[in-house]
């Protein structure tokens, strides 16, 4: 019980952090090329990350975690940044964090595909709820919105699922931290490169803002939140606590609200109500 408490505390730590990274990446992108942002903010992580293990003097993960940390490094360090970063191109950070909603039905499938865990219908059906919620309120904005924003936003969630589960798994045995680190070490020889390649002619242009959300995207987005999402999915069960991402949303669209100016219409709200509830249900029968 102490452990599963323990897993939802950190899981929520991690929803809160992860929160702003939708709101910043936004900003992020009004100044700087999407794809230089991928790969700067992974590179900054990644040097970051580098520093940790040596100063902590962690062990080389086996030849047989390799697999799992490049589909870790694949879904959260390279996929989902630089869907949602392009996405954002299209549409609104209030309109993307809604898609957050279907992380935790995407992060509940690979935890039964990758992890071996066994939810009970009922978890499935407030799951799906959830889900249906969020891909009802994508509809009601109608095509004209950006099919195309919506298209990247989906196959971030799908890439990010997969990322989360497939982490939190390798966690029983690596931890939390070094999972992400090791998952950031591995693509820093790339993510250094296409950096370098990518790295634009002149920065007189970008503004404080834009660099604060660069450094927040790479330090908090990257590798603190994962410190204690990991953390909080290997205590508590990938299914469970990943239900926690339906309140991502709410904390979200605050953001998006109050440091952005962006509109906040009342369907966003009644979607994000609606959500929340359905993550209470999901708990109860996740075990």
């Amino acid at each position: 019980m102490e452990q599963a408490r323990s897993g939802w505390i950190n899981g929520l730590i991690g929803v809160i952090i992860f929160s702003g990274s939708l709101p910043a990446t936004r900003v992020a992108v009004q100044a700087f090329d999407p794809v230089f942002l991928t790969v700067a903010r992974a590179a900054i992580a990644g040097i970051l990350s580098l520093a940790l293990l040596l100063l902590f003097r962690e062990r080389r993960p086996a030849r047989g975690d390799l697999a799992s940390l490049t589909i870790v490094a694949l879904g959260v360090v390279v996929g989902f940044p630089l869907l949602t970063a392009l996405a954002l191109q299209h549409v609104t950070s209030a309109h993307s964090i809604v898609f957050i909603g279907l992380l935790p039905l995407a992060t509940a499938i690979f935890g039964v595909v990758r992890g071996g865990e066994r939810p009970r219908a009922a978890f499935w059906a407030f799951s799906l709820l959830g889900s249906a919620l969020v891909a009802g309120f994508a509809l009601s904005q109608g095509l004209t919105a950006s099919p195309v924003g919506d298209a990247l936003m989906l196959g971030a969630i799908v890439v990010c699922g997969l990322g989360y589960a497939e982490g939190a798994r390798l966690s029983r045995r690596l931890g939390g931290w070094q999972v992400i680190c090791w998952a950031l070490v591995l693509s820093l020889p790339l993510m250094g490169l296409l950096t370098l390649l990518y790295w634009p002619g002149s920065f007189a242009d970008v503004a404080a803002p834009a660099w604060i959300s660069l450094a927040y995207v790479s330090l908090f987005s990257m590798l603190i939140g994962f410190v204690f999402w990991y953390r909080g999915l290997a205590q508590g069960g990938i299914a469970a606590v990943g239900q926690l991402q339906l309140l991502q949303p709410f904390f979200g669209l605050a953001l998006a609200a109050t440091l952005l100016r962006e509109e906040v219409t009342p369907i966003m709200l009644l979607v994000t109500v609606a959500v929340i509830l359905c993550v209470i249900g999901a708990r109860r029968f996740a075990q």
